[in-house]
């Protein structure tokens, strides 16, 4: 029972910590555009429409992150491409960083997230996964 719990109780509740920021951020994003980053208005109408898009896909890949949860053994393909579009994220927050500077620290711990647990949560998963799968052949489901 206990590996069960580490195993997919413990994947499952980790994924539903983690998807509360896409969901959260992406929220006030779309209500308050740029000046949720405490950026001083007017800013262009295109800069707040880019803003407002992105903080909806954001807010569909949090939304996206808790589907996976129930019975998130056999959910492996969504989790997988979920966790591409997260790490592709990553990989373009790193390029602003190194082109631009280091931002504010919740886009740094972003930045770890994407980057580094996100690939240890596709590891896990498949755990889980082949574990489930290896459960149900010993049981002939």
């Amino acid at each position: 029972m206990k590996e069960r719990t580490f195993g997919k109780t413990g994947l499952q509740l980790v994924v539903a910590v983690l998807a509360a920021t896409p969901v959260l951020v992406g929220l006030e994003g779309i209500l308050s555009g740029p000046e949720f980053l405490n950026v001083a208005a007017p800013w262009p109408v295109d800069l707040d429409s880019h803003f407002r898009f992105l903080s909806g896909f954001f807010l569909a890949v949090g939304i996206a992150w808790y589907s996976c949860i129930p019975h998130i053994e056999t959910k492996t393909e969504r989790f997988r491409l979920l966790a591409a579009c997260t790490f592709a994220g990553g990989l373009a927050r790193l390029f602003s960083l190194l082109t631009t500077g280091e931002p504010s620290a919740g886009h740094m711990a972003g930045l770890c997230v994407e980057l580094f647990a996100v690939p240890a949560l596709v590891w896990w998963q498949a755990c889980v996964a082949n574990k489930a799968a290896e459960t149900a052949r010993a049981s002939g489901l």
